[in-house]
């Protein structure tokens, strides 16, 4: 997403404005929009390596924020392309926690058989995506209004639908060795297998936006719908597909967790709405659309995982947690922001 930003320079002719550093030198990289992300998830390491000690930087402390980051990564990525596209989705809570109880269901209540629980899972996801981007889209009504109304609708769905069935909000599930292995393992009994997962959305996303011209059209739709509608970019649809993968990353760690800790509940997830878009905010991405990168995202998702767990490991009061992350959530905004006139006046610079 931040392609743009290095794309070949022209000479420029003699009396004119200074050519921009080259993106590899140490100024080119101050200039990209991922340079205020990186210092704030350095700098949080360091903190924590220095306060933390060695228990931090142990195989287990390095476990417990890689294993959060990557859940949290999972869906913070395609909602940081919503974002970036100027549209906003508080419902991967709710979705989460209906993909859960949906497999849980389908194959530990009912006993039907995992693949069927896992395609059923997703498909709510993606169905919960469609319908948001379809009502964001087709009504006119604000993305927040939209996905926040969405999100308690389907808690209460959720909540309803399990009592009615199982007459519980907890249901376990005893996943067969394949699906285990492939969602619920941990790897040398402390990482998740997640962090695979979260690698391959990663790396599929960035090479979507890098190398195809979806990147190009989701800066251009959160910068400028109208200019966007107007040269041909179809605004509309491309939402919905943002909002579909959305829903479908949500669903996915959805299904991460029932077959991790075999089982699922129907207030699982809250808590990945506002993490999401905290994770988004440290990495760089404007709330107001149009700037953003997938790198970015993923070093505001690892910021937000090591505030969150090495709070644990300095042997101060967790309570303080909180604090640190307003802390850090204002201190990224003002950086990225000084980072991002940087990088708008190095483009500047490459145009003249």
């Amino acid at each position: 997403m931040s392609a743009q930003l290095s794309e070949a320079r022209p000479q420029a002719p003699s009396g004119a404005a200074p050519r921009p550093p080259s993106p590899l030198s140490i100024r080119g990289l101050v200039y990209r929009p991922e340079a205020g992300a990186l210092i704030g998830t350095l700098g949080v390491f360091v903190f924590f390596a220095v306060f933390g000690g060695s228990k931090f930087l142990a195989a287990g402390g390095t476990a417990s924020w890689l294993n959060v980051a990557a859940e949290l990564g999972i869906i913070a990525i395609p909602v940081g392309l919503l974002m970036v596209a100027g549209e906003l989705d508080l419902s991967v809570g709710s979705v989460l926690a209906s993909s859960s109880m949906t497999l849980a269901i389908v194959s530990g209540h009912w006993g039907g058989p995992m693949i069927l629980g896992i395609v059923l899972a997703l498909a709510a996801g993606v169905v919960t995506g469609l319908l948001n981007g379809l009502l964001v889209t087709r009504t006119n009504v604000p993305s927040f209004v939209v996905t926040l109304a969405t999100n308690f609708g389907m808690a209460g769905l959720t909540l309803g639908l399990s009592r009615v069935i199982t007459g519980t909000t907890s249901v376990g599930i005893k996943p067969d060795p394949a699906s285990k292995a492939v969602f619920g393992t941990l790897i040398g009994g402390q990482f998740e297998v997640a962090i695979f997962w979260w690698l391959a959305v990663a790396a599929v996303v960035a090479w979507v936006l890098q190398m195809t011209k979806y990147g190009n059209w989701v800066l251009a739709v959160g910068g400028d719908p109208v200019s966007a509608r107007a040269c041909g970019i179809p605004t509309e649809r491309l939402k919905v597909v943002l909002y579909v993968a959305s829903g479908f990353g949500a669903a996915l760690v959805g299904v991460i967790q029932t077959c991790l800790y075999n089982g699922a509940q129907v207030a699982n997830g809250q808590s990945f709405v506002f993490n999401s878009i905290i994770a988004v905010v440290v990495g760089g991405v404007l709330l107001t659309g149009g700037y953003g990168s997938v790198i970015g995202v993923i070093l505001g998702t690892l910021t937000f995982a090591i505030v969150n767990q090495g709070i644990y490991y300095t042997g101060w009061n967790a309570d303080w947690a909180s604090f640190i992350l307003g802390v850090l959530i204002l201190a990224a905004v003002l950086m990225n922001n000084t980072f991002r006139r940087l990088a708008l006046s190095a483009r500047a610079g490459k145009k003249a």
